[in-house]
């Protein structure tokens, strides 16, 4: 799982590399001739399977932990020490080359998936709302500025794919943890350590109810962060497993959700529930007006998929598109 969101005013930001990352970073990872990790784990999330992940290419590793240097793939040239030093001292001797026709396949294979995925995921014209529309409000609402905090499931790989930051410490995650229940706690941190930002926290309904008692914390100590919970009553990226590979014999994954607003109303917190397109772009933009605690709960739609993916022990060669 890659964690950097794609930022289009940022020509070299091609997007995500990963189980659901974008698909021309994935694809052309094992077309490349050089390739440059930097502070990169090189876990089975991005590599996929490692058999086939990047043969072709010269690898340069920069990290500070000698431990992962050669655990997962083979590294041609490794540079130890912090990245930041390193690249300062190293960045002054690299030539400067513009790759017009390697960057090129990366807008063509970016055509590809934003017809394929991304206009549906955040321009949809279908009934139910998407997740991906609700990250583009709220990247239009703040202007892009807000910090996003993430929990764990599809709307971590939604968040991740479609937020857009103006500026740095404004993406936190639990990435490859898997730590559901992570993002509301550390909302609140977050907003405690930078009470000038706006903080969003993006959950799911699965992950919400795992820390939901730290409302208390934010009604007691008046915390104004934002709360925006992705109600698809489901644990949803599980779902989506059981759908694709196990032939929709769904486990444990439906869920029965309590009522969320009154929940967040008994401890004083702002909220409202929205369930149609006409009702999310205003309701988001209330929202982050407002000074003090707010909680918005967005019904989207139950058995939506997050692509692109790269099914489990697959090569990143074999992407889906859908």
């Amino acid at each position: 799982m890659g964690l950097s969101a794609m930022d289009t005013d940022h020509p070299l930001n091609v997007g995500m590399v990963g189980m659901h990352g974008n698909y021309g970073p994935n694809v052309l990872t094992n077309e490349c001739d050089l390739l440059i990790a930097i502070g990169m784990r090189f876990d089975d999330r991005v590599t996929g399977s490692l058999d086939t992940y990047a043969k072709q290419a010269k690898v340069i590793h920069f990290e500070i932990d000698p431990a992962e240097i050669n655990k997962n793939v083979h590294a041609d040239v490794a540079v130890l020490g912090n990245a930041k030093d390193s690249l300062t001292q190293l960045l002054p001797l690299v030539n400067k080359n513009e790759h017009k026709a390697w960057r090129e396949e990366f807008d063509k294979k970016y055509d590809e998936e934003y017809k394929t995925v991304i206009k549906n995921d955040i321009t949809p014209t279908k009934p139910g709302l998407t997740m991906g529309e609700v990250i583009e409000e709220i990247n239009k609402a703040s202007g892009h500025k807000a910090v996003i905090v993430t929990d764990v499931g599809q709307h971590q790989m939604i968040a991740c794919r479609y937020a857009k930051f103006k500026q740095s410490k404004s993406n936190i995650t639990s990435g490859g943890l898997g730590t559901m229940g992570f993002a509301l706690p550390a909302a609140i941190g977050a907003k405690m350590g930078a009470m000038d930002r706006e903080v969003v926290a993006v959950i799911g309904d699965g992950g919400y109810q795992m820390t939901i008692q730290e409302l208390g914390v934010i009604f007691q100590h008046n915390v104004p962060v934002k709360i925006v919970v992705l109600n698809n009553d489901h644990l949803g990226m599980v779902r989506q497993w059981q759908e694709l590979f196990f032939d929709s014999r769904y486990a444990s994954t439906v869920m029965t959700n309590p009522d969320f607003v009154k929940i967040a109303e008994g401890y004083h917190i702002k909220a409202k529930r929205v369930s149609e397109r006409k009702d999310l772009s205003a309701t988001v933009q209330e929202m982050l007006a407002s000074k003090d605690p707010y909680f918005l709960e967005v019904k989207v739609e139950k058995e939506d998929n997050v692509f692109p993916m790269i099914p489990s022990g697959a090569s990143v060669s074999d992407i889906r598109l859908k």
